[in-house]
């Protein structure tokens, strides 16, 4: 593996729930987002992030770029640790973290002012960090938009002067605007049309080749995960479950959890039949997440230890960690 460019180690974010009256408050849970999640992303790699939605997926990365606050847990990108650097540093360094991460949010028509041209929503970075000449900004806007695929006329429009696709395009170029090392893409391509989708992830990788900038690819589409990603973390009720080299997790899944995602992939082959794997019952509240391993109430090998304690993420092979008290019978 390429060196780390972003270490996550024990992250946890919660959030809580109020019970509210007329004239009360009070506190009555806790909604288990992230509840002490550790990986690692290299230096010009891709990792791509998988769950059903509401697993903790999109709190994640808003938390490593400090969006949302952790209650614990330690983020190091290149070494340091970036809430030390963003509540103790000075205002240059804070900003110089700022520009060296940058995210791409998953709705292109709610992430872009529709009051602000084109041009405008891509200099806005240069006004604030003030990294680049005025007399530049003309000059590397144009550029990002051929980056992205567009034109330079394009510069001149509004938002709502664009489809979905150009629109995810311009948010792209926004991102690419302080020469980032590391971009939290969450999903990029769901809002998306299909053909448009490839046209997104075929851009993401050509930016991660030719730039050399590290993702975490937030997606429940494992068909693009696949496309884009070195590297998966399977994800389930804010707790990584499974994390691979991509071909090794497709190829051999050794989560249960991770098995029924996969046997839900669409094959564009008829002649090809697959078993699917049907889930019983929903996924369980984040509010009161169950004992030991979070996935047995849905588990078909659910055994008695799998109800009282919790597996630890632990390796099997060549860079492959599991958590499942049975992972050896997969394997």
């Amino acid at each position: 593996m390429a060196e780390s460019l972003l270490e996550v180690q024990d992250l946890v974010k919660y959030f809580p729930v109020y019970q509210r009256g007329i004239l009360t408050k009070k506190k009555v849970g806790d909604v288990h987002a992230i509840d002490g999640v550790t990986f690692s992303i290299g230096k010009g790699e891709t990792l791509g992030l998988v769950g059903e939605s509401g697993c903790g997926k999109t709190t994640t990365g808003k938390v490593i770029l400090e969006l949302e606050e952790r209650d614990s847990g330690t983020v190091l990108f290149g070494g340091k640790d970036i809430y030390a650097t963003l509540k103790t540093s000075s205002r240059e360094e804070r900003l110089a973290l700022r520009r060296s991460m940058q995210m791409v949010f998953q709705n292109p028509y709610g992430s872009l002012d529709p009051r602000m041209t084109v041009f405008d929503i891509i200099s806005e970075p240069f006004v604030i960090h003030k990294h680049i000449q005025r007399s530049e900004w003309e000059g590397r806007v144009y550029s990002l938009l051929k980056m992205v695929g567009l034109e330079e006329y394009h510069a001149e429009r509004y938002p709502h002067e664009f489809s979905g696709g150009q629109r995810q395009r311009i948010s792209i170029a926004r991102a690419l605007a302080t020469e980032p090392r590391f971009i939290v893409a969450d999903e990029p391509v769901s809002s998306l049309d299909v053909s448009i989708r490839a046209q997104i992830l075929n851009l993401l990788e050509d930016l991660r080749k030719r730039t050399g900038i590290s993702f975490l690819y937030i997606s429940h589409d494992l068909s693009s995960v696949r496309q884009v990603s070195q590297r998966v973390a399977v994800m389930y009720l804010g707790k990584i479950f499974e994390f691979a080299p991509v071909d090794d997790l497709f190829d051999h899944p050794l989560n249960p959890y991770t098995m029924a995602l996969l046997s839900a992939v669409p094959i564009p082959d008829p002649e090809r039949h697959t078993k699917r794997i049907i889930l019983p019952g929903d996924v369980p509240s984040p509010v009161n997440p169950p004992s030991g391993c979070r996935f047995h109430p849905r588990c078909p090998y659910a055994a008695e230890v799998c109800k009282n304690e919790e597996p630890p993420l632990r390796q099997l092979g060549t860079d492959h960690l599991v958590a499942c008290h049975f992972a050896e019978k997969f394997a």
